[in-house]
Parts: C-alpha cells; sequence; structure tokens
C-alpha cells in the first residue's frame, strides 16, 4: 500500500484546534474537569513546537511540558490504559525521542519531507507498527511484537523494519526491545513514558494505516 491514498492532516491538529479553542466542549462523560484542564494545558505548551524539534534546543520549554506530563500522568496513575482501546492509528504530538526527530528534521537531505508520525497498536494481535510517512508515496516503519504486562505498561520487541517507496523496498534488521507505559489515556489523546525516560504525546489518527 502507498500513502498516495490517505488524505494527510496537519500532524498538530488537535493541539491546535484546542489552542484556538480556549474552552473546548467535552463530549466525554468520564473526563473530569481536572483532566481536562490539565490536557489542555499540555496542548497550549506542545502546539507550536514542532512536534519536539523546538523544544529539545530548548531547555525551559522542555521542563515544563515535561512538568505538564506528569501532571497528567498523576490524573491517570489508578487507570487501565493496557485494554482495547489502547489499539489504534496514533499520531505524534510531540516527543523526546532523538532518532525521531533526527529523521523528521532531516528528511529534506533525501529530497522529501516527514508527513505523519505514527504508532499503530493492536493489542489482541500483539503487534506495534512505529511509522514515519513521506508523503506521496514513501514510509518507513519498524515492527514490533507486544504483550501487556500491567494495568499501564507494555513491553516491546522490535522484529523487522522497512524503508519503502513506490515502487521498492529495503528490509532493515531489526533492532532493541523494551517497554512503555501509557500514563494518561482517553478518548483521542494518550501520554507515554519510556525505558529511555523519552515522552510522546499523540492523538487519535483520523484514518488507520495499514501495511
Amino acid at each position: 500500500m502507498t500513502l498516495a491514498a490517505v488524505t494527510l492532516s496537519s500532524p498538530l491538529s488537535l493541539a491546535t484546534k484546542l489552542k484556538r479553542r480556549p474552552h473546548p466542549k467535552i463530549t466525554c462523560s468520564s473526563v473530569t474537569t481536572q483532566s481536562q484542564s490539565a490536557k489542555q494545558d499540555l496542548l497550549n505548551l506542545i502546539y507550536d513546537q514542532d512536534r519536539g524539534l523546538i523544544s529539545q534546543r530548548d531547555p525551559a520549554k522542555r521542563d515544563a511540558i515535561i512538568k505538564a506530563i506528569d501532571a497528567m500522568a498523576i490524573l491517570g496513575r489508578d487507570t487501565v490504559t493496557t485494554g482495547d482501546s489502547l489499539s489504534a492509528t496514533w499520531r505524534l504530538l510531540w516527543t523526546t525521542e532523538k532518532e525521531q526527530l533526527f529523521i523528521i528534521e532531516k528528511a529534506h537531505l533525501l529530497g522529501t519531507r516527514a508527513g505523519d508520525v505514527l504508532q499503530v497498536i493492536d493489542v489482541e494481535k500483539k503487534t506495534l507498527n512505529n511509522v514515519i510517512t513521506f508523503p506521496p508515496d514513501g514510509v518507513f516503519f519498524v515492527r514490533s511484537s507486544i504483550e501487556v504486562t500491567s494495568s499501564q505498561r507494555v513491553n516491546f520487541k522490535f522484529t523487522s523494519a522497512v524503508l519503502r517507496g513506490k515502487s521498492w523496498e529495503i528490509p532493515l534488521p531489526p533492532f532493541g526491545q523494551g517497554w512503555f507505559e501509557t500514563v494518561y489515556l482517553d478518548d483521542d489523546f494518550r501520554v507515554v513514558k519510556d525505558i529511555r525516560d523519552d515522552y510522546l504525546v499523540v492523538e487519535r489518527a483520523p484514518y488507520n494505516w495499514k501495511e
């Protein structure tokens, strides 16, 4: 499958939308006023950070964002975030992961640009794909197997990697394993901390990515 058939929207659509709407309508009755406020604070901090490229050069801003993430983690500490609701195509809003940020920043050296950056999780099938798209037809993705180990923690192990264009594909060796914790999860938003103390803020994408 190429990405030409996928309609891509702004990677920061959720953050930008809520930034422009100071008093968002709460559509999920289970979301408390406190968590909605903390979520808004976090989105206000990351909406203009170019998925983390700007804040990685601004320690004060990065620390403020991590503090806001820690506040979200406190609100989500007694919740189960590894159930069926974790299964989705999640789109990157902000991260501290240097490898992802490097590819996003340097994509122009390959004569292209980075599009949506995704995590595609299927809890039932025990799979995870980390995906970086290069519209209209390019994609780099890493396949992983996963295992739920607690109410918020998931272990993962990379199994293969592929760099794919419109009419070509280059397999790459798999590398690494570890765990991540989804410290906050609601209907459209997810906050993650991993084994390397990296952070990830994602929104539920408006489409389902498939290989």
